[in-house]
């Protein structure tokens, strides 16, 4: 079946796994994703994130979001300028990073739509929960990639997927609004596209350094 990767844009893919949806799994990059045609309308995906109850002061979010916040903070020399991709209608992650003495922009493209945002260069970009919902994660990836300075750090969280079995019983599929996940083989093949420094700081922590100059 020709159904072109949203992260790479091969068309050879197989089916890994079927529920209530289609999951294939590209031959090139090894992204496992849902077919176009079985994702959501954006109407229906956006009354879905309005169920959520984050909270920008919640303990137990912060807890969560300091997996990615704590190792990008050992990273990041000096005061920086960041963007929180994604950053939902609870930016609490942004709010940790400022705490630290770092500037950070918002986008969302459902809760704070700033295009303007997307122009500008930064010396960090993050991402949390956020590529497994994207529809276009090749385009995204790369605009944010595009939005980083040289030596700057693109900080991912996502779940991560092991093999077909573990996918079988997975929450993460449960979410209706998931339609991509990746690998550490699918980190693997992007960070060597774009030439970048990898590192897997936990199992749902990916960290990216664009080579410095």
């Amino acid at each position: 079946m020709k159904i072109p990767c949203p992260l790479c844009a091969a068309t050879e893919s197989s089916e890994f796994y079927r529920d209530y949806r289609s999951y294939r799994r590209c031959d090139n990059c090894q992204l496992v994703f849902v077919p176009p045609e079985e994702r959501l309308s954006r109407n229906d995906e956006g009354e879905i994130y309005l169920l959520h109850e984050n909270a920008v002061d919640d303990p137990g979010y912060r807890r969560f979001l300091s997996r990615l916040a704590t190792p990008l903070l050992e990273r990041l020399r000096g005061p920086c300028q960041g963007l929180d991709f994604g950053s939902g209608f609870a930016p609490a992650l942004a709010e940790m990073l400022r705490a630290e003495g770092h500037e950070v922009s918002l986008h969302d493209s459902f809760f704070q739509p700033n295009l303007e945002a997307l122009e500008r260069r930064y010396d960090f970009v993050t991402a949390t929960e956020v590529v497994e919902h994207l529809h276009e994660p090749g385009r995204e990836l790369e605009r944010l990639w595009g939005c980083l300075r040289e030596g700057g750090w693109l900080g991912i969280m996502t779940k991560l997927v092991r093999d077909q079995t573990a996918f079988s019983t997975w929450h993460y599929i449960r979410d209706p609004t998931h339609v991509c996940f990746f690998s550490r083989h699918t980190w693997r093949w992007w960070a060597a596209l774009y030439g970048a420094q990898l590192e897997f700081v936990d199992n749902d922590v990916i960290l990216l350094r664009k080579p410095p100059l």
